[in-house]
């Protein structure tokens, strides 16, 4: 089994370089689908929890949590996380080759054979790729975008720190650095397609 799981910086595109690999490669493809497993775990609605993941809800979990997962003055972010522990893990039960997009899944499969790729690009490249692809009925100003950027990329950073001292973007934590600025994203799957079929045919 081969998992490439992939963290990306808000606008970055790599939510659509885990889809492009994911069908160049053939493999199962995971992203807000995650987000509907936590939901039905917890009993709650997909944007309820779509919502309670990527608004820093973070902030609230002991530094503790990420030693043992348990915090009893925060047991809804606590519950969250153990949620998404057992999504994560679920998918790789399953023992299929996959892709996986964002919620930590290099830092939970840590003991699983993975390939972890962080995406990331300059400000102006994120804040275009982010102004044109606006969610139905989002109406943000530039200036507005880009404070939205800020915010999710620092859910995304406290996040992570609930879970391991590695810091998310971090060359440390990651095999590879992916910076998607100007590429098109078709020939960038393609190269990265082919470096983690060439990763995992090493060993």
């Amino acid at each position: 089994m081969r998992i490439v799981t992939i963290g990306r910086e808000f606008g970055s595109g790599g939510r659509e370089l885990g889809k492009r690999m994911s069908d160049i490669l053939g493999w199962s493809y995971y992203d807000k689908e995650i987000i509907g497993v936590i939901a039905r775990d917890l009993c709650k609605s997909p944007d309820h929890t779509g919502r309670a993941v990527d608004s820093g809800f973070w902030r609230s979990v002991p530094l503790t949590f990420r030693r043992t997962f348990y915090a009893s003055n925060s047991a809804p972010a606590a519950e969250t996380l153990a949620a998404e522990r057992r999504a994560i893990e679920g998918i790789a039960s399953l023992e299929r080759d996959a892709v996986i997009v964002g919620r930590n899944a290099d830092v939970i499969l840590s003991g699983y054979n993975t390939f972890n790729i962080f995406v990331c690009a300059d400000r102006m490249a994120k804040l275009d790729r982010c102004m044109e692809r606006k969610e139905n009925g989002e109406s943000l100003s530039l200036r507005e975008m880009e404070r939205k950027m800020k915010y999710i990329d620092q859910a995304r950073r406290e996040s992570r720190a609930a879970l391991t001292d590695l810091e998310w973007g971090d060359k440390a934590g990651y095999h590879l650095i992916v910076d998607s600025t100007g590429w098109d994203m078709k020939k960038l799957a393609a190269a990265v397609s082919y470096y983690a079929l060439s990763f995992f045919g090493k060993e």
